[in-house]
């Protein structure tokens, strides 16, 4: 079969397709006929050797979405011919670009009827990066307010449709008024110019000088001050990336804040969030905005797509 890999770490042109051997699933596997995988921006950190040392030559992907073409012998969910869609990848077992992905039964679940493999493939990651931030981190409820920092982004633009479907109002950013429109489209009852240098007042205006009970930072060095003037009492501030800066821990105090850090990688297990990302998307409360497709023979393409950004969504690679 036909794999994408790097065999040393580099910039995005270390990316080739090489000839390899299929997979055989294990007796908690499934192998899925790779029809889409996503692009997430710690595969180009992984590539680039940033973000930890993995055995060599390794296949990039952690999401994707495809049919079912063998089951493990302990498999009960899953049968030949289901559409399905995964998360979480773990590099050891081999990422999702590739015809073919050996795939643990616990990172899979049912892709609905109607939704295309490239949406199912944008969505695995992210999607459960926000479920999981949103809903069982911080329990969002109706009413509340929620602060999506980058809505334009990939967990982003998830987390405005998974905090809109709860009920909660969005206040999220963007860089230009052509984006904010589609964020709105998706859901958020604000949409600010991340640049204003009145961000923080204008977040307040918003929220009728209360702040919001609920923010998700990409980017906690840059936006933890910012978020402690516009955290309501109470509130809480989830973190997905970004290094923790030092800060004036006044306001932590004041506002009896709580921080609540996030690392998917301590959530190997992703098929019950996956299942709950599945019933949204059936209601159409939830779906990716693919921004563009690449080829295999063009992954690096896709990699400096992502550094690159100024796009809303997800990027996918097709084989």
């Amino acid at each position: 079969m036909r794999a994408v890999r790097y065999h040393e770490y580099g910039k995005p042109d270390v990316l080739g397709v090489d000839e390899i051997d299929r997979p055989d699933p294990d007796a908690d596997e499934v192998l899925v006929e790779m029809r889409g995988a996503s692009v997430n921006r710690v595969d180009v950190l992984f590539r680039a050797g940033e973000y930890g040392q993995l055995p060599l030559p390794t296949i990039p992907g952690g999401d994707g979405a495809g049919v079912v073409t063998a089951v493990g012998a302990g498999v009960d969910r899953f049968e030949e011919g289901d559409r399905v869609f995964a998360s979480g990848m773990d590099r050891a077992e081999g990422g999702t670009f590739a015809e073919y992905a050996a795939i643990p039964e616990t990172k899979l679940a049912h892709l609905p009827d109607g939704v295309s493999f490239e949406v199912g493939a944008a969505l695995g990651n992210v999607g459960a990066t926000a479920w999981t931030a949103l809903e069982d981190l911080a329990g969002i409820q109706a009413g509340d307010r929620v602060l999506v920092h980058g809505g334009s982004g990939g967990v982003g633009h998830a987390a405005i449709q998974i905090a809109a479907s709860s009920g909660a109002d969005v206040v999220t950013t963007a860089g230009s008024e052509d984006v904010r429109d589609r964020l709105r489209d998706l859901g958020a009852t604000t949409v600010l110019d991340y640049d204003s240098e009145s961000l923080a007042e204008e977040i307040l205006a918003a929220t009728d000088g209360v702040g919001v009970e609920t923010i998700l930072d990409h980017r906690l060095e840059e936006y933890l001050d910012l978020d402690l003037q516009v955290l309501a009492e109470g509130g809480q501030i989830i973190p997905i990336m970004g290094h923790v800066p030092e800060t004036n821990g006044v306001p932590l105090y004041t506002k009896e804040a709580t921080v609540k850090a996030l690392r998917m990688d301590n959530r190997p297990v992703r098929a019950p969030v996956l299942r709950r990302l599945t019933r949204l998307m059936t209601r159409g409360d939830l779906t990716a905005v693919v921004a563009d497709t690449y080829d295999f023979t063009d992954a690096a393409g896709a990699h400096r797509d992502v550094l690159a950004g100024g796009y809303v969504g997800k990027l996918v690679v097709t084989p």
